[in-house]
């Protein structure tokens, strides 16, 4: 069974830092492609960032090119969301999933909430 558990997630003022992570489990990790998918309150679900399988190409969404920051171990099956200079247009819940262009969370996705406040 594929699972994917984000944690990470929490309060955190504008300006702030946090790091977003997700284990894999139930697939090859180590061979898929990566994006990391939010969406925030009363809004459709946005493509954030992606990483090839080996994790040497990343991309991002063009908003979000300096502030975001994707990688990944393949050893510990896991992925990775560092996010600095938050603003309150970041609060969203964040998904992992496949696919390196992947715009949905995956169905049945937990995520883990980000909130901008002060």
């Amino acid at each position: 069974e594929v699972q994917l558990v984000e944690s990470g997630g929490g309060l955190v003022q504008p300006g702030g830092s946090l790091r977003l992570s997700c284990l894999a489990s139930g697939f090859p990790f180590g061979t898929y492609d990566m994006s990391w998918v939010r969406q925030a309150p009363g809004k459709g679900p946005e493509w954030v960032s992606g990483i090839s399988s080996g994790g040497d190409h990343q991309y991002y969404a063009g908003s979000l090119k300096g502030r975001f920051i994707i990688s990944r171990d393949n050893v510990k099956n896991t992925l990775y969301l560092q996010m600095s200079s938050l603003k309150s247009e970041d609060m969203a819940v964040y998904y992992c999933a496949r696919g390196i262009l992947t715009s949905r969370p995956p169905p049945g996705a937990q995520g883990t909430q980000v909130t901008v406040s002060s």
